[in-house]
């Protein structure tokens, strides 16, 4: 792995929090960051008498929610005019609504919908999705296996429950299968053909350490730059030896990105509580979910659970409302319905566009 190119990727995490302690007086006209929910910000630097303001626009948020009853059982078929996003209290206009692996649509301002003009996406580099792909249909999933040498246990069935997750997959979804141990492999880029995406898992070798939160950087930094909803299944043993990048600066570029981040851990949850907190924290800030299965039939179960999400999550997109909160920004979805007082609705609490500064 370059690790010259691995530090620029985090780089906008770092510098910002660093000129937070004010480690680093800058003297640039302008600074541009991605680090919004699910979009951009532009982050302006303005010098007036030596004192430096900066002003960010937060351009647009992608947000995933499931909605719950009282048993646990998934909601669907909810509309736009059945919910409400506030951020801090504010009420906040959808733009876009898609329910599962279905195409989203636009919102109106008097609550009704109406289909998308489809355009053709660019492909070509790192973690593209085939020209064949429409990217406003299904879920980009990608799938990041551990294949350090912790994993030399039970691979062969980790790979077993991976692939009856893939084959199980709505035929809208794209799959892109990566590696790790020291180095990220993208082992099969994102499309939709079952078979090449079993077959780049099956060629896996379980060998070297551990960097699993470098990987999962560079994982989340090809999957923005994907067109649609997509989210990233880590599927780990636990310890992580050989980063350089910390658990929550990769935490922080999933939240800015609006990536959920599923994990299902093979470890036990006592016998690494650092990694199992870690794990929670992230999957829980991004609107995902950590499941810790040691055997083959509590993965099985774990990825037809994340499957389950995936086929019953709301997608909604939005531009912020003036807000003067310049830290973390609270999302709330409330369920207007009569019986929605009984629902219960999952997604990530919130997001912090780079502010304050």
């Amino acid at each position: 792995m370059d690790v010259s190119k691995l530090r620029n990727l985090a780089q906008p995490i770092g510098l910002l929090r660093a000129i937070g302690r004010g480690a680093h007086p800058l003297t640039m006209a302008a600074l541009a960051v991605i680090v919004a929910g699910g979009g951009f910000t532009w982050l302006r630097a303005q010098q007036d008498q030596g004192t430096t303001t900066f002003r960010v626009k937060v351009d647009m948020v992608v947000l995933g929610f499931q909605v719950l009853d009282a048993r646990g059982h998934y909601v669907n078929g909810l509309k736009p005019k059945d919910f409400r996003v506030t951020e801090d209290g504010i009420p906040q206009k959808p733009a876009t609504f898609a329910e599962g692996s279905r195409p989203p649509v636009q919102v109106l301002e008097n609550g009704e919908t109406r289909p998308i003009p489809r355009t053709e996406t660019a492909s070509g580099g790192p973690g593209a999705v085939d020209a064949k792909i429409d990217p406003f249909s299904g879920t980009n999933v990608f799938v990041l296996f551990d294949t350090s040498n912790y994993m030399y246990r039970g691979f062969v069935y980790a790979s077993d429950a991976i692939t009856d997750f893939i084959r199980g997959l709505d035929r809208a979804d794209s799959i892109a299968v990566y590696t790790y141990s020291r180095n990220l492999n993208r082992a099969v880029l994102l499309n939709r053909d079952r078979g090449e995406a079993i077959a780049g898992l099956r060629k896996a070798v379980a060998g070297d350490d551990s960097a699993l939160y470098n990987c999962l950087l560079l994982t989340l930094r090809d999957a923005a730059k994907v067109t649609g909803r997509k989210v990233v299944i880590v599927f780990s043993n636990g310890p992580d030896n050989a980063s350089m990048v910390a658990p929550d600066d990769v935490r922080a570029v999933a939240e800015d990105e609006g990536i959920p981040i599923y994990v299902i851990s093979t470890n036990e949850v006592n016998k690494d509580p650092v990694s199992s907190g870690i794990f929670r924290r992230i999957s829980g800030a991004t609107g995902g979910k950590s499941y810790f299965a040691k055997t083959w039939q509590k993965q099985v179960e774990a990825f037809e659970n994340i499957r389950e999400d995936l086929g019953n999550s709301y997608t909604v997109t939005y531009y912020p409302q003036p807000n003067p909160n310049e830290g973390f920004r609270k999302i709330t979805i409330e369920i207007l319905t009569e019986e929605g007082k009984k629902y219960r609705v999952r997604a990530r609490p919130g997001y912090r566009p780079q502010r304050g500064f």
